[in-house]
């Protein structure tokens, strides 16, 4: 399928009215956010602050084209990532600790972030890559309808961490195309030590159920762009803390054994993970090599290691 004949999921709903109705709902729930599975409860239309720290409009901390990320969203036009600041998790080893932990940004109407939507499809984007979107759906939502009015048409990415809420998912029903979410613990009592909430797994776990649900598995055209489905990211951790084999086996066992996973070796100590004995160290070659055997144990056969950018290793 070439990127040219592609038709984005939100157009749909564009045209049938649905994606109006579904921003003016998204809004509704500010008034008693319960966007994500924190559910702080506050009127964030009223300027109430919960977790996430952010109100009735969406903070950006930057946007632009973006070669760093997976080989399929990257091509050679590069992804076109939006960062919004803050975060509903708190991990405490985030390697992007001053977007999500220190108010950087400047708050946006959904005027600006449609702007910057259609910038980036001008500048020859393959895609639009919400960064931490799981806080600001009725923003993103609103930014949508206005560019997709205004002629965007490129594919959607929702970049998450992947604590998300289901009801909140299914507001993005036949409006996102490709769903990123991280798998970043089998183990509650870890998420909570290190992300700060008690129930990571199950939320985690539910969510890209759902998600692989709504997308499928990730499909791409004849260069190898991705245009739809489901790419799942694993951290590794030092000392198997991430729970990697229970996690291959969840993906492998219960979403597809066709789904696009980049296992990734990139951890290091950041942010306050030099609080915490066992994550201030980066993890081994070994270590690696371990996740990706556990990964085609268990029968995942599209892993990004494969298939992107060579590593670097720095051993301790």
């Amino acid at each position: 399928m070439a990127e040219r004949s592609f038709t984005p999921a939100y157009l749909a709903l564009l045209h049938s009215g649905e994606l109006k109705q579904r921003v003016e709902e998204a809004y509704r729930r500010l008034a008693h956010c319960e966007l994500c599975p924190r559910a702080c409860g506050v009127n964030r239309l009223e300027g109430q602050l919960g977790s996430c720290r952010t109100g009735a409009l969406a903070i950006v901390a930057s946007y632009h084209a973006h070669f760093g990320e997976e080989a399929p969203l990257v091509g050679y036009g590069g992804s076109g990532t939006i960062f919004f600041s803050n975060c509903n998790l708190r991990c405490v080893y985030c390697q992007n600790y001053d977007i999500s932990q220190g108010e950087i940004g400047r708050p946006v109407e959904p005027t600006a972030l449609a702007a910057m939507m259609l910038d980036l499809q001008e500048a020859g984007c393959h895609n639009i890559n919400f960064v931490s979107p799981t806080h600001v759906v009725p923003q993103i939502l609103a930014g949508v309808l206005i560019a997709a009015q205004a002629g965007l048409r490129l594919p959607l990415v929702y970049n998450t961490g992947g604590y998300d809420a289901l009801e909140t998912l299914a507001l993005l029903d036949g409006v996102i195309d490709i769903y990123m979410p991280d798998m970043k613990y089998a183990d509650a009592e870890i998420g909570r030590r290190y992300s700060g909430i008690p129930d990571y797994p199950e939320r985690n776990q539910a969510a890209v159920l759902e998600m692989h649900r709504q997308v499928g598995d990730l499909v791409m055209d004849e260069r190898g762009i991705a245009l739809r489905g489901l790419l799942i990211r694993h951290l590794v951790l030092p000392g198997g803390l991430a729970g990697t084999r229970e996690i291959m086996r969840f993906i492998a066992e219960r979403v597809s054994r066709n789904s696009y996973v980049n296992v990734m070796d990139q951890y290091r100590p950041c942010y306050r993970a030099s609080e915490f004995r066992e994550l201030n160290r980066r993890i081994t070659r070994e270590e690696f090599e371990q996740a990706v055997r556990w990964a085609q144990e268990a029968g995942l056969h599209r892993l990004d290691h494969l298939v992107s950018r060579p590593r670097v290793w720095f051993l301790r």
